[in-house]
């Protein structure tokens, strides 16, 4: 697709928005873009992201003291980690590889696999409250936790800009903080931007250029699960959704030829127990997707290369090991995960448009806001 036909379809989709309610928080997002849909019992305030974000990187807000928000959703990974599957603060390695927390606040859908989540503050609830995996590990902790925060001056004072109310901390008043805080992570000053909406002709290389046409055509079909403004599925903005189908399974795995994947994580079906749910989980948005590796679910895709191979097979074939099956077989994947030859030179035009998605103001602003935290708390 050119860049004309890129800009179209921008257009179009701005024009089909119904403007958010009008906010005096200066979000970082360019002027002719959709804003976020933000709640009207939560609105951003630039007190509630300050606070949010002293929360984020506090590892106080764990019941033992151990980790913090930011312990796994690392600023120079663009709020993911280069792990492959988390560990929480009791030291229990989760399932799944940590999500990167970029535009969260235009998703629609939270975590890998869990319809039920509308809403980051709802979504804010789990890592604070969950027990199997253990996160942060509050639960029946939350009075001890929060006046943590009571006995310190400076986040009391905070507490009274962002919630002029509040005489004492309380779970609301950190999961709406947290929430605002993360809502505003938004990442939209990539080279791909500059190129298809800004008009910069020299803001992409030819080979990026190339790769954004194979990445939007009917051959390649990345776009139909990584598409519209955020390149992922499961996107809304401005009161208006994109419909598609959130939740795909990929043929990563086929457990035993039974279309099954690993006992220990079934993804969609574990909360439905629809037989076709089985191995479906959300894809991810790919914007700065080249600082978020490793990849899929369970992190058991190291890079980029390794992505692009896994797609072109259409799924993955394991001749050995408790999970061996040929995913590619898998009776409920996506129909878009068909395979496709590729050259070498497509490969690597296909990576250098997965690069030109990377913001590296993006993330020079989350490290910043990381170290004007530590800074603070050293004053």
């Amino acid at each position: 697709m050119t860049r004309l036909g890129l800009r179209s379809g921008w257009l179009a989709i701005l024009a089909a928005c119904t403007p958010p309610a009008p906010t005096d928080y200066p979000w970082h997002i360019p002027a002719d873009y959709p804003r976020p849909v933000v709640p009207d019992r939560n609105p951003m305030t630039a007190a509630k992201v300050t606070l949010g974000r002293h929360l984020f990187f506090d590892v106080r807000l764990s019941w033992n003291g151990e980790q913090a928000c930011a312990s796994c959703h690392q600023p120079e990974h663009a709020f993911s980690e280069p792990r492959q599957t988390a560990v929480g603060s009791t030291g229990e390695r989760h399932a799944r590889n940590t999500l990167a927390l970029v535009n969260v606040a235009y998703s629609d859908a939270f975590m890998w696999a869990h319809p039920g989540l509308r809403g980051i503050e709802a979504q804010t609830l789990v890592p604070l409250f969950g027990e199997d995996p253990v996160e942060l590990g509050i639960a029946g902790h939350e009075r001890e936790v929060f006046a943590r925060f009571d006995d310190d001056p400076d986040y009391r004072r905070r507490l009274s800009e962002a919630f002029p109310r509040a005489d004492a901390f309380a779970l609301q008043h950190v999961v709406d903080a947290l929430a605002c805080f993360v809502r505003s992570l938004t990442s939209f000053d990539t080279p791909f931007d500059r190129y298809a909406y800004a008009g910069e002709d020299d803001a992409m290389d030819e080979r990026a250029i190339r790769g954004l046409n194979h990445f939007f055509s009917e051959r390649f079909e990345c776009h139909h699960c990584h598409g519209g403004l955020n390149f992922t599925a499961s996107s809304t903005h401005g009161d208006v959704a994109l419909p598609s189908t959130t939740f795909h399974n990929t043929g990563l795995y086929n457990v035993g030829g039974d279309n099954a994947y690993p006992d220990h994580d079934q993804g969609l079906y574990e909360l439905t127990e629809q037989p076709t749910d089985r191995g479906k989980f959300r894809a991810p948005t790919l914007r700065n997707v080249a600082l978020t590796a490793p990849y899929m679910h369970d992190g058991s895709l190291p890079d980029l290369g390794a992505v692009l191979d896994f797609y072109a097979a259409g799924g993955r074939n394991l001749t050995t090991g408790p999970y061996a099956g040929d995913g590619r077989a898998n009776a409920y994947k996506s129909q878009f995960v068909r395979g496709f030859d590729m050259t070498p030179e497509e490969r690597d035009d296909l990576l250098a448009f997965l690069h030109a998605l990377t913001d590296p103001s993006f993330v020079e602003r989350a490290v910043r806001s990381r170290l004007d935290v530590q800074a603070n708390r050293h004053l």
